[in-house]
């Protein structure tokens, strides 16, 4: 018989801690190799591994602001960090 693991909500709590660690992680190079301060939807959903409806839900509910030009969206890097930060301490 297989044994069974349970989780618990600080199990939980953990993994999310681990694993906002790592995106950050996994973001610096890409922002310090090149210094953008202004990115397009794919690399927002690129940077985030996040789908195009999950990006415009975010839009949608103000979760993430946005500045159009032209039919091109453009998402302030600031506003990417300050979205995962918030994240980590909730």
């Amino acid at each position: 018989m297989a044994a069974i693991d349970i989780l618990t909500q600080e199990d939980l709590f953990r993994f999310k801690e681990e694993l906002l660690t790592e995106l950050k992680e996994l973001m610096k190079p890409a922002v310090n190799a090149e210094q953008k301060q202004w990115l397009k939807s794919v690399e927002v959903r690129r940077l985030l591994n996040i789908s195009p409806g999950t990006l415009q839900n975010l839009r949608i509910n103000g979760t993430l602001r946005f500045t159009k030009v032209g039919s091109t969206l453009y998402y302030k890097l600031d506003d990417i960090n300050a979205l995962l930060e918030e994240g980590s301490t909730s």
